[in-house]
């Protein structure tokens, strides 16, 4: 006799089912330790470790580079750079 397996809740993660974790821990891009952490602090759901994952990453962002003191000048000056795109101006019609 076989039993029918029960679907699974869709919006909660079951932390015995090795599929459900290996696919969550593979989009989210987590290892098993971060994992593990985030659903104790969390719960099991998984919006809620969505957004903790995403939390945990803005932190981790590096510093962005320094801006060289000349681009601070031509931009003070009002001097056109390379780096800002001339846009035509549209013609009057």
């Amino acid at each position: 006799m076989h039993r029918k397996k029960s679907q699974p809740i869709r919006n909660k993660l079951d932390l015995t089912d090795k599929t459900q974790v290996r696919l969550l821990k593979k989009r989210l891009g987590l290892s098993e330790t971060e994992l593990t952490r985030i659903v104790d602090k969390t719960g099991n759901s998984i919006a809620a470790i969505a957004k903790e994952a995403a939390l945990q990453r803005a932190k981790e962002l590096p510093e962005p580079a320094p801006v060289p003191p000349a681009v601070i000048a031509a931009v003070a000056l009002g001097e056109p750079s390379v780096t800002e795109p001339q846009v035509p101006a549209k013609p009057a019609s």
